[in-house]
């Protein structure tokens, strides 16, 4: 084996490593998010929730974009550097690469215009709870993607630690 096939397998694990903590501290933050926030928001009448969310939309954003940031970035490098090493575990890097694209899509698809809906109050305040509920299915589902994404990752790492 030479060496650059060395260095280049020891910085396709590197970037697996740092994706797997990566991934970890996203999921933590959307758990988090589903488990904390979506309750609370659901417990407030429409006008706190919308004096809230217009109060607390930047921070949201200034949190979980550069949390998502990160994670996504982190995951599509440990995927392109584990099928350019052609690593065992390429196959799951790039598997948990393609879900956490998939979550960040979502994102622009559904609550890129949900949120700012809600920062705005254009919703009327009879439709507010059923829109936190489509809200919290359509959060679920990018949270059970990122837990298969943290998962994929994991089983990137068999064998290369």
């Amino acid at each position: 084996m030479d060496e650059s096939c060395t260095a280049l397998d020891a910085l396709s694990g590197f970037l697996r490593v740092l994706s797997v903590a990566g991934l970890g501290v996203f999921l933590g933050a959307m758990l988090t998010e589903g488990f904390v926030l979506v309750p609370y928001w659901r417990s407030l009448p429409p006008s706190d929730f919308f004096s809230w969310y217009a109060a607390n939309d930047r921070r949201l954003l200034g949190f979980f974009g550069p949390v998502t940031a990160i994670a996504a970035l982190l995951t599509v490098a440990a995927a392109g550097a584990s099928l350019w090493a052609r690593d065992p575990g390429r196959w799951f890097a790039l598997l948990a690469a393609a879900l956490l694209v998939t979550v960040v899509l979502m994102f622009s698809a559904y609550f890129r215009q949900a949120n700012a809906s809600f920062a705005a109050a254009t919703i009327g305040e009879a439709e507010l709870p059923g829109e936190l509920v489509r809200w919290a299915r359509w959060h679920y589902v990018r949270t059970a993607l990122s837990l298969g994404a943290l998962a994929a990752a994991l089983l990137s790492l068999r064998g290369a630690l």
